[in-house]
């Protein structure tokens, strides 16, 4: 019995129906959905906490708010893990600049956004610093894109021309109708610069409001509250200049290397590689490709096309941002100076402040070695005094008349000893005139 009671279990153990498996949830769908198993809902918070919230901006303005997480992120805009560290809390402060095949990722003060040919992805975009900037891309972005070649339904033929307006163009007025104005990374670009110097300025003249009459007050009363005053301010003073000076760094470093400036052109990029893929689209078409010598012919028209784009845009040409840069470079070189004059006003209220306490202490000093030569000579007349007072025969003692006129030469020679060796610190220019 134990036998088969034993088999009869281990059947139907083995005929329970199994479990189904978890829901799977994924990416901004995580944030809305209400699980009620208890495996699940842990898988559900990990995503949660691992999503942030972006908001997204295309050529034409339109935005939304959408949750995604790094996985997301990585996949759409084509960066690597890393750079996703860079735009963390750890590194809220920084500056960076950084190039990607894809995508430009942008760390400048409390600007945090991937930027792409196509659209801008900008993170925590309701915290009160970011507000301003979101205002200005809603602002400006339609008005700055020119309605020029939209890359997503751009075609070319067999020519190798793009169809615009209703009729067709040339790849040279094409390029050149595109390069009319800042590509649209840059005009992101220039947007977080323009907001981040106006932030960096109003900082700055914030700074100076509350320096100089605290400065002016300390220098007509040294008090304690004044010294904490000030020493507040050096501090957030210190901070300032550290912040302005990053993003000034980070700008010099890109003017100082047209490789990374070059790398920045993300639409320049993006256009060579759909002509590429055009031009050997048509020549793939047009050919015979399991003869050799069309083989060679595709090699051949691929370099015709690759010299074709390289005619056309050209690396080494970063007149355009490094003329953006320089710009705001030279605002970011003014705010610092205006940062610099205030730490140097700083310094010569320091160096007055430190001269009037000098000037005090000396004085102290004199009064003190006035005291101590006024001491002295009360004491040589109180030492002629403790002689008389001692009990020993003297004819003074009973000559009548002579005690004021005694005590009278007695306190006038003091005073002639005090004057002669207050002249000699004099002389000696221990004493101020």
């Amino acid at each position: 019995m134990g036998k088969g009671q034993f088999s009869i279990r281990r059947r139907k153990k083995a005929m329970a129906p199994p479990l189904p498996p978890p829901p799977v949830v994924n990416g901004a769908a995580a944030s809305n959905s209400i699980v009620g198993a208890a495996g699940t809902s842990k898988v559900v918070k990990k995503k949660l906490g691992a999503a942030r919230l972006w908001m997204r901006f295309d050529k034409r303005g339109q935005s939304e708010l959408i949750e995604w997480d790094k996985s997301a992120i990585i996949k759409r805009a084509g960066i690597p893990a890393r750079d996703l560290r860079i735009l963390g809390p750890i590194f809220s402060h920084s500056s960076s600049i950084l190039a990607r095949e894809r995508a430009m990722v942008v760390n400048l003060e409390f600007i945090r956004a991937i930027i792409t040919a196509e659209e801008v992805l900008l993170l925590d975009p309701l915290r009160q610093e970011v507000l301003p900037f979101v205002d200005q891309l809603r602002q400006q972005l339609p008005h700055k894109i020119l309605s020029k070649v939209d890359g997503t339904s751009a075609e070319q033929d067999n020519e190798g021309q793009f169809p615009t307006a209703g009729h067709w163009l040339s790849v040279p007025e094409a390029v050149e109708g595109l390069q009319a104005e800042l590509p649209f990374e840059f005009q992101v670009l220039e947007i977080a610069l323009e907001v981040v110097c106006t932030f960096l300025d109003s900082s700055v003249a914030e700074l100076e409001r509350d320096a100089y009459p605290v400065l002016d007050e300390l220098a007509m009363n040294v008090s304690t509250k004044n010294l904490e005053q000030v020493r507040s301010l050096k501090s957030n003073l210190t901070r300032l200049l550290a912040r302005v000076q990053k993003v000034r760094d980070e700008i010099e470093h890109l003017l100082d290397d047209n490789e990374d400036m070059a790398q920045l052109y993300l639409t320049r990029k993006w256009i060579q590689n759909q002509q590429t893929e055009a031009h050997l689209g048509t020549i793939v078409s047009n050919s015979f490709i399991p003869v050799a010598p069309h083989l060679r012919r595709l090699n051949s028209a691929r370099s015709r096309s690759g010299s074709l784009v390289s005619n056309h845009f050209n690396d080494n040409d970063v007149e355009d941002l490094e003329m953006l840069l320089d710009a705001y470079f030279m605002q970011l070189e003014g705010t610092r100076n205006k940062i610099l004059s205030v730490r140097e006003y700083i310094d010569d209220t320091e160096d007055y402040v430190n001269i009037q306490l000098d000037n005090q202490r000396n004085e102290l000093i004199q009064l003190q070695l006035t005291l101590t030569i006024a001491s002295f000579a009360i004491a040589m007349e109180t030492l002629i005094a403790g002689w008389f007072g001692m009990n020993i025969p003297c004819t003074l003692y009973h000559t009548e008349g002579v005690f004021w006129p005694f005590v009278t030469g007695m306190t006038i020679g003091c005073i002639i000893l005090f004057l002669l060796i207050l002249g000699y610190a004099r002389w000696k220019k221990l004493l101020g005139s």
